[in-house]
């Protein structure tokens, strides 16, 4: 499939191989064409020394504005061993939340890569692609919100990535509240070359293939760039790593315990026992490779486990990926070049969840049955074995991904004026399909009924509610045959998509008129365009005919469009006022959602090697299409019955003492999205310095701030049970809209007791504009090039970043959470450090070295009581990486590099206080066990520079 793939991507590339892009925010390449369109006159002698950068849309000659950028260019990439985009924005100091990727288990977006700056939701950050927007990512991470996916750019086609903290909506529109990310590709290579690379890790798993290409050459008045890039990469499985290997063993005073991989247990007392007849383990002992044995736990509860078990789930993905890449441009006149863009992306990934997440239990069907041999309710529960599926490699799930972004349009100047102008039409669209394995709801229940439960005896003889069941115990604890395990097995197959058109037309005036500190300048945006999303699990999912899982689905679409202006003024020499304001509005099932947003920022410079800077504005996000257009969508969860438990006599604050099941009900949840949804709004500001004290030094601090507003979030089955028993108790008016919602919304099963309502069986929580958070950081960068003479260059550079603040509040009347005091809610690093040091003795050799500093986060016993002051609670010590490389040009055109990443193979703090029931002794929304990886790199370029 893939070979078909990318043979049809290169045919695709080079019929449209015309259509490259011009990239708005490339600072090269904009020099590049003003130095086309040279002339005697003055002020086109001024522009020249004008380039255009991420932040801003005129054309200025001064780098550093009131909008901090930090800058990541094609060589630190690689210098510092980064070997993908993400894992270079990954690892840069903004990005201090945590988030789910590959090694998050049973995760909606397993294939995807995202990030958090400074704690906030993956879905406000703006992507930009040559400063266009990147289409969205069609999988919902946690299953419900859009967001961009990094993993489909290639590294070697990247020219620098801008990284802009702070809110940026009044340039840059809907999502830009944490902060902007523009990755600019190249638009021009000096000679053909090919690029080969192979790594390997020290622990094992996870070797990686990459092999690129590009060149580009020009005919008369066209000009055009053609690259392509293939990597493999082999997955890491939890067996590879000592730490993922098995349950974990390193905490004294809680000895470590296998997976409850059979067991039969009381849902009452918690009770775990060998029923007669059921022989033990003893014909369990030949799965997970010979492991599975009995264990007992505390209080005498025995069951079957093993010490492995967790081993069969993969860290990192088995991934084949294909890159297209194609930039063109044709001088027409002196006033105009049309130019255009093509990036295809071919992603395959397959992925293990483990033995976990495939199992079978009585749980799920019956809530509990009654054992009339042992006069008591009982569930069994069971895992399957590698031995039994035929192994973990051959039932992976699978995820294909083709997505493309294509940009045409022309750019140029208006005769003899200062006015210029740029028209381009951009067309995203992405497609994913998943394959993943299911168990089928009739054929398992048939099985396990057959040769596990038996028939249905009545119902039991306490609440006359539960099914009761005579089983044969010495079944369930035997292994079942491959055959066995296909027949009540098979795949489903979800397909989602989303697609953006854009017409983008853009004036730009850089030399308006004089004021004292020199020309204003003056841009004006107008854009429309339309999108959509759709999500279409497979049907069986929906309808209850997969086992145990449920699925989100929906789709919509919606037109757009927006106007953008930005008025630039050198009041003085020392002071520049840059004021920015865009209008957005988006056609939604009939209606306008509109938001307009505002930026003013002040530079001052009292002397040429000093800058002060501060911006106040606004942001904002629009509700996401699948915040829109989400369908009713299933999941499982647990809530307290107040009304039920408040009838027994155990009120609010005495719930955990109310008897099961209503202390903690289990209920099936639907959400939905809802189109009457408002934008989410920010108001946001920065300060700060940039300093050069000496030539080739530079050191800046920013203070940053935002108050967010109307976030979107579920509504609260808590809140709707909480209201439900103020209703019941006649707090709160029964007759009230309030209670009339509460009401709606929760769906009960009929009542077996006297006095009590039924339990709960449903709760519908569709999406609301309730949610808001308050963030303050800090940031410093610093950079110094050395000069040593004979010796070379020593170029040093430093980010940090620190999280001051983050307060947030989920529902209104919720206390204000501080995130940073109350380690249940969040395992955010506080602050991230990384530097580097580069050696450059002459144009042969290089050496760089790199580290990386993640912060402190709480400890297992700080997140379970959510108390730092509880006993055994702590911080974990900071996590310290070292990159390194060493690149050798032995000729002109061939560069041999050598790449260690993670150089001292360290492995995430070992956290002591997690139990032996845990799979693994670290947070793997914020840790990961690749350990140390090594790449060997050859570049080789064909002939002369161009």
């Amino acid at each position: 499939m893939l070979k078909s793939k990318l043979t049809a991507a290169i045919v695709v590339a080079l019929a449209v191989g015309y259509s490259s892009a011009y990239a708005a925010g490339a600072p090269q390449d904009a020099q590049n064409n003003q130095d086309q369109s040279q002339s005697p006159d003055s002020s086109k002698a001024k522009r020249l020394e004008a380039v255009t950068v991420t932040g801003s849309l005129i054309p200025q000659s001064q780098v550093e504005t009131a909008t901090p950028t930090i800058t990541i260019t094609a060589e630190d990439m690689k210098a510092r061993g980064f070997t993908t985009v993400a894992e270079a924005l990954q690892q840069s100091s903004f990005a201090t939340g945590a988030v789910q990727g590959a090694q998050t288990s049973a995760s909606f977006t397993g294939s995807a890569q995202t990030l958090s700056l400074f704690g906030l939701p993956v879905g406000f950050t703006k992507y930009l692609i040559d400063g266009r927007p990147m289409g969205n990512f069609p999988g919902l991470y946690n299953g419900s919100d859009t967001f961009n996916n990094l993993s489909g750019i290639p590294m070697e086609m990247v020219d620098h990535i801008d990284i802009l903290p702070g809110g940026q909506s009044s340039l840059y529109g809907s999502d830009a509240i944490a902060g902007v990310i523009n990755i600019v590709l190249k638009k021009k290579v000096d000679a053909p070359s090919i690029d080969v690379r192979y790594g390997w890790t020290t622990d094992g798993g996870g070797a990686d293939r990459r092999i690129s290409f590009a060149d580009s050459f020009n005919v008369g008045k066209f000009n055009m760039l053609v690259g392509g890039q293939y990597e493999s990469t082999q997955p890491i499985w939890s067996r590879d790593r000592d730490i993922t290997k098995q349950y974990y063993t390193g905490n004294p005073s809680s000895p470590p315990v296998a997976g409850r991989d059979f067991l039969v247990y009381n849902p009452i007392s918690g009770q775990y026992f060998f029923p007669d007849g059921a022989n033990g383990c003893s014909n369990l002992t030949s799965l997970f490779q010979g492991q599975e044995k009995q264990y007992t736990r505390s209080g005498g509860r025995n069951y079957c486990g093993s010490l492995n078990s967790p081993g069969y789930a993969t860290l990192k993905n088995d991934e084949k990926t294909a890159n297209i890449y194609t930039h063109a441009t044709f001088d027409v006149s002196d006033n105009l070049q049309l130019y255009g863009d093509l990036l295809y992306n071919y992603d395959e990934q397959k992925q293990s969840n483990g033995s976990q997440f495939l199992w079978w239990g009585t749980s799920v069907d019956y809530g509990s049955f009654y054992d009339p041999n042992i006069g008591q309710l009982v569930n069994l529960q069971r895992a399957f074995a590698p031995e039994e599926i035929g192994g973990f490699k051959n039932v992976m799930n699978k995820f294909y991904e083709n997505s493309y972004m294509l940009t045409l349009g022309g750019k140029g100047t208006f005769g003899q004026s200062n006015w210029d102008y740029d028209l381009a039409f951009t067309h995203s669209d992405d497609q994913l399909s998943a394959r993943a394995l299911q168990r089928l709801d009739g054929p398992i229940d048939d099985y396990f009924r057959t040769h596990v439960l038996g028939p249905q005896l009545g119902l039991d003889p306490i609440y006359n509610y539960y099914p009761v069941f005579s089983p044969n115990y010495a079944a369930f604890y035997s292994p079942i045959s491959q055959a066995d395990f296909n027949s009540f097995t098979g795949y489903t197959t979800t397909r989602a998509k989303t697609w953006d058109n854009m017409l983008r037309g853009q004036l730009t005036n850089a030399n308006l008129f004089s004021l004292p500190g020199g020309d204003a300048g003056l841009a004006v945006v107008l854009e429309g365009g339309n999108q959509g999303w759709s999500y279409v699990p497979d049907p069986r999912l929906l309808d209850g005919e997969i086992w145990g899982t449920t699925d989100v689905q929906g789709a919509g679409h919606r037109s757009r469009y927006a106007a953008t202006t930005e008025f630039r003024a050198p009041l003085l020499s020392q002071l520049t006022l840059d004021v920015s304001g865009r209008w957005d509005n988006y056609h939604v099932d009939g209606q306008d959602v509109h938001h307009g947003t505002y930026n003013i920022g002040l530079e001052y410079r009292p002397f040429e090697s000093l800058l002060l800077r501060g911006r106040y504005g606004t942001a904002f996000k629009v509700p996401t299409l699948s915040d829109e257009f989400q369908g009713l969508s299933g999941f499982y969860s647990s809530v307290p019955d107040y009304l039920n438990c408040a009838r027994l006599g155990y009120g609010p604050n005495n719930i955990a003492n109310c008897p099961s099941p209503y202390d903690l009900q289990q209920y099936f949840g639907q959400q939905s999205g809802s189109t009457k949804l408002q934008p989410i709004t920010a108001t946001v500001w920065t300060y700060g310095f940039v300093w050069a004290p000496i030539e080739r030094m530079s050191f800046s601090v920013d203070y940053l701030h935002w108050d967010i507003n109307n976030e979107v979030n579920t509504e609260s089955a808590d809140g709707l049970s909480r209201t439900e028993y103020l209703c019941d108790i006649q707090q709160l008016d029964p007759n009230s809209a309030t209670c009339a919602n509460a009401f709606s919304k929760i769906t009960r099963g009929t009542s077996n007791e006297a006095g009590l309502l039924g339990q709960i069986q449903q709760i519908y929580t569709p999406k609301v504009n309730v949610s808001n958070e308050q963030v303050n950081a800090i940031t410093a960068n610093f950079s110094y090039i050395i000069k040593m003479g004979w010796l070379g260059d020593l170029s040093l550079q430093t980010s940090y970043s620190d999280v001051l603040k983050h307060m947030y509040q989920a529902y209104p009347g919720d206390p204000k959470l501080d995130y940073l005091r109350h380690p249940y809610y969040t395992t955010d690093f506080k602050s991230k450090v990384n530097g580097s040091a580069t050696w450059t003795p002459n144009e042969q050799w290089s050496a760089t070295i790199y580290f990386n500093r993640y912060g402190s986060t709480p400890n297992y016993i700080a997140q379970a009581t959510d108390d730092y002051n509880a006993p055994g609670a702590r911080r974990l010590r900071p996590w310290v990486l070292y990159n390194a490389s060493v690149t050798y040009n032995p000729i002109k055109n061939l560069a041999l590099s050598f790449l260690v990443n993670n150089l001292f193979n360290k492995m995430p703090p070992e956290d002591h206080s997690f139990p032996g029931t845990s799979v693994q002794p670290f947070n793997e929304l914020t840790y990961n066990v690749y350990g140390r990886t090594m790449y060997l790199e050859a570049k080789y370029t064909f002939g002369q520079a161009k």
